[in-house]
């Protein structure tokens, strides 16, 4: 089959795979797979959207974080939105951009809403309460994809051949914490994944719970920590695969003048149910945040980027994160 073949051949499947049609190609002798992506219409559209997806947005983040105002004493204020057991009330946005995902070098986004509400437990102690809802769209791979794959604090996912869009699986973390921290600040607490995920590909029939600790220390400029977090599943559905899973943040930020900041702040993740080959997500990056005034609301803005050191097979390569976290302190 020459060129010209594979670009009606490609161009082809790209028609019949938006109506719901499935095209094989699996009896093609291995020496024509790399050739059988072209860049044909359909695959020019989606290196356009990439494209304008790893440019711009760089640039209206960037554009974000110079256009407000700074906080007036922005460093305590700053310092508690980067602490995740202050008893700070906040709502933050976190959108993940994931590149070159699965065979076919798909990208996916994740919209990870967070809201943070603390609660008093008598004198000496707080509850913070987090919950993390994903928001996920995966562009479309191939074939499906045997195995899952996790996308920072969104796991169990399975790439498929039609694209997904709809809601993945809650994460609930409650954490203990002194009213009044001293030097080593800590929480503890139980975490719970509730499968509230809309379609099958974007999270799993289990319902998981486990434990959540954290570590923070706030020398000078400085905040330094760590969060970890391992959940196994307990109830739901009995031929769904079994959840073991591990998360790992590192804490890292440098507090500047003007309200801005240095931050690196990883999500490492292992499936211990998953081969050694396929075990481990370990990002190394991060960027730069500004603690901002919009009108009489103090916004925390960061925009980082990491590389993925170590995935599993089919896992991404890199990512872009911009989040946009609303800060609602005390009066």
């Amino acid at each position: 089959m020459d060129q010209i073949d594979f670009q009606h051949f490609w161009f082809l499947r790209c028609l019949l795979s938006e109506n719901g049609a499935t095209v094989r190609y699996d009896r093609f002798p291995r020496r024509h797979l790399s050739r059988m992506f072209p860049p044909t219409v359909c695959e020019e559209s989606r290196m356009k959207m990439s494209v304008s997806m790893r440019v711009g947005l760089p640039v209206i983040a960037l554009a974000c974080i110079l256009a407000g105002s700074p906080v007036l004493a922005q460093e305590d204020l700053a310092k508690q939105s980067q602490n995740p057991v202050s008893d700070l009330v906040s709502v933050p946005f976190e959108n993940n951009f994931f590149f070159d995902l699965g065979p076919l070098e798909s990208d996916a986004f994740i919209l990870n809403i967070k809201p943070v509400y603390p609660t008093k437990i008598g004198d000496n102690f707080n509850l913070i309460n987090r919950v993390v809802l994903p928001v996920v769209y995966l562009e479309g791979q191939s074939v499906t994809l045997p195995g899952d794959v996790d996308l920072g604090t969104a796991s169990g996912l399975t790439l498929s051949r039609d694209s997904e869009f709809g809601l993945g699986d809650t994460t609930y973390q409650g954490f203990f914490s002194p009213a009044v921290p001293g030097k080593l600040i800590w929480g503890i607490g139980p975490a719970f994944v509730l499968p509230t995920h809309t379609d099958d590909n974007l999270g799993t029939e289990k319902w998981s719970g486990g434990i959540s600790l954290l570590g923070l220390s706030m020398p000078g400029r400085w905040v330094i920590g760590v969060l970890a977090q391992n959940v196994w599943s307990f109830a739901g559905d009995d031929d769904a695969a079994d959840v073991n899973s591990f998360l790992l943040q590192p804490i890292i930020n440098y507090n500047l003048a003007g309200g801005w900041y240095l931050t690196s702040t990883p999500v490492i993740t292992a499936n211990w149910e998953s081969d050694s080959d396929n075990r481990w997500t370990v990002p190394a990056g991060g960027g730069v945040g500004r603690l901002m005034q919009f009108g009489e609301r103090p916004v925390d803005l960061k925009l980082a980027a990491y590389y993925n050191a170590e995935k599993p097979r089919f896992g991404p390569d890199w990512s872009l994160q911009f989040t946009v976290k609303l800060l609602f302190p005390k009066k």
